[in-house]
């Protein structure tokens, strides 16, 4: 496992597939003999969640030793820039080669191309609903925006492999594609480039699967956790400030409605009629714009009106 302090020419010497990740992140080459983390720092990158990613997609080390470390605008970061790198540079570029490496006039030469596209736009078609729906997700989340209609769980669900089509592609090419010693070379480079390309591909679904999403679903219960004590502390002070303005008949009605009276039990309790109880929870209503009985419970208990020790939770 490879730390802040290890030379960045060092883990790059070791496993040099690591320079893709380096664009990803943002990070550029000329950096001398600086360790990981002075790398890091010089170019405002998050040192933790760069090793994360890094350890994880070399040997698959997972065993974070504090998962709220990691900065959720840095993955974001690599997960857009890595789409943008896929998309733009990396389908285009097999494409042309296997093009190149393809006989033009053989039939199904053509069909593996047709093959190719269709597995082309599968990806672009899920890269760019990552980028349409769930980062814009996160970034709300960033600024305290809580989506009740969206929630990671949502894209984890749908979050399958998306290169059965590549590997299909692989099979029928060595398999059945015939070719001459001039195309022979170029349709093997290219086959070597769909390897490696699938290999990054299923990297980068296991650190949206075990480092991206397993992080969002901490934001989320975060955020969604401080949303609902917000609502409550609001409650609270509205109830504070209007707890004057009830008479005490009725509190004296809260009261009985928290210990679960019906409408003539109050009646009689209080020795009132029905439609005066009526009348009581109505201004209640309209004074503290509190409906549930969870809410007057909350209310009572806040207002020590009743001790909660005497509420049935």
């Amino acid at each position: 496992m490879y730390e802040a302090n290890d030379k960045m020419i060092s883990l790059i010497a070791d496993n040099y597939n690591i320079l893709q990740s380096l664009g990803r992140f943002g990070l550029n080459l000329g950096f001398g003999d600086k360790t990981v983390q002075e790398v890091c720092e010089d170019q405002h990158v998050d040192t933790y969640t760069f090793l994360a990613v890094v350890n994880y997609s070399i040997n698959g080390y997972r065993d974070f030793d504090d998962s709220d470390r990691f900065s959720i605008p840095t993955l974001l970061h690599y997960l857009k820039a890595s789409h943008e790198y896929y998309i733009n540079f990396q389908l285009p570029f097999i494409r042309t080669k296997l093009v190149t490496a393809l006989d033009e006039n053989d039939n199904l030469a053509r069909l593996i191309v047709k093959l190719y596209d269709e597995y082309a736009h599968e990806i672009k078609h899920h890269m760019q609903y990552e980028e349409k729906m769930v980062f814009p997700y996160v970034d709300d989340l960033l600024n305290g925006k809580v989506n009740s209609e969206y929630d990671i769980e949502t894209f984890s669900k749908h979050h399958g492999q998306i290169d059965k089509k590549l590997t299909e592609l692989k099979n029928i090419i060595i398999k059945y594609l015939p070719s001459d010693a001039k195309h022979n070379n170029q349709l093997i480079n290219t086959l070597y480039d769909i390897y490696n390309s699938e290999e990054w591909l299923h990297q980068h679904s296991q650190v949206e699967d075990n480092i991206f999403i397993p992080a969002i679903r901490k934001l989320e219960h975060k955020y969604k956790q401080n949303d609902v004590s917000v609502k409550i502390s609001r409650m609270i002070n509205q109830t504070h400030e209007n707890s004057e303005t009830l008479s005490d008949r009725e509190k004296d009605v809260i009261v009985s409605l928290v210990q679960g009276m019906t409408n003539k039990e109050i009646a009689d309790h209080l020795c009132i009629a029905i439609n005066t109880v009526i009348t009581h929870r109505r201004n209640i209503v309209r004074k503290l714009q509190i409906h549930s009985a969870a809410g007057l419970t909350i209310y009572a208990i806040v207002n020590n009106l009743v001790d909660i020790s005497s509420v049935k939770l």
